[in-house]
């Protein structure tokens, strides 16, 4: 898929710049690894919003560098390998990974109007993870399907940027619907490879979302 490579190739070069080497490893090894489905998002949504031939790679980068990092973030704590001395300096770097890949999403998006979006990912992230830990009713499964719902709106708000910003803003509620919508179609652990994700109609879904939510606002 043409955007997924795109994608890929905007946040490898977010952090081509990184040291030390070993660090710098670990991120692109990272990247790699994590499906680009939330950047395709961002990129898709774009380009239907606006000139399909417009640069809309380092925004969608910056959604996925952004779901990399928090996704990390959320698998360490839940493994907590510091506990054994065989993990631990594996969960050193990986931890140290993890804020740099929010930290350079955030570097992507914070010039554009979905830079507060992406701050409100990350609050909601760490709420939800603190809730989890402290309410016995609060499952595994419901964190997941939270952290995906807000990063695939996340990634909505983001491709909409390219439009006028008040109609952007107008959008939002119609957003949130897309994304809970969407989070129905991808159940399990993280997110499937994007053209799985956008298989059985998906990505026609999103065609049409996206397309009613700019006329009707």
């Amino acid at each position: 898929m043409d955007e997924a490579a795109a994608v890929r190739s905007a946040a490898r070069a977010t952090v081509e710049d990184v040291e030390p080497e070993r660090l710098r490893s670990s991120l692109l090894g990272f990247i790699d690894s994590t499906s680009l489905t939330p950047g395709v998002v961002a990129l898709l949504t774009a380009r239907l919003c606006s000139n399909p031939d417009g640069d809309h790679e380092r925004p969608a980068a910056g959604v996925q560098l952004i779901y990399n990092g928090l996704r990390l973030t959320k698998e360490l704590a839940h493994t907590e390998p510091w506990l054994t001395d065989t993990h631990r300096e594996r969960g050193n770097m990986e931890i140290l990974v993890a804020d740099v890949l929010v930290a350079r999403g955030f570097s992507l998006l914070s010039h554009t109007s979905a830079g507060t979006a992406a701050v409100d990912v990350v609050r909601s992230f760490g709420q939800n993870e603190a809730d989890a830990f402290d309410a016995e009713h609060t499952t595994p499964e419901a964190t997941e399907r939270a952290l995906k719902r807000d990063v695939l709106e996340l990634a909505l708000i983001t491709g909409t940027t390219v439009v006028d910003e008040v109609q952007s803003a107008g959008m939002h509620a119609d957003l949130q619907r897309i994304a809970a919508d969407l989070v129905d179609s991808c159940d399990g652990s993280g997110f499937p490879a994007p053209d799985t994700f956008l298989s059985n109609g998906v990505a026609d879904r999103l065609t049409q979302s996206v397309a009613g939510a700019s006329v009707d606002s």
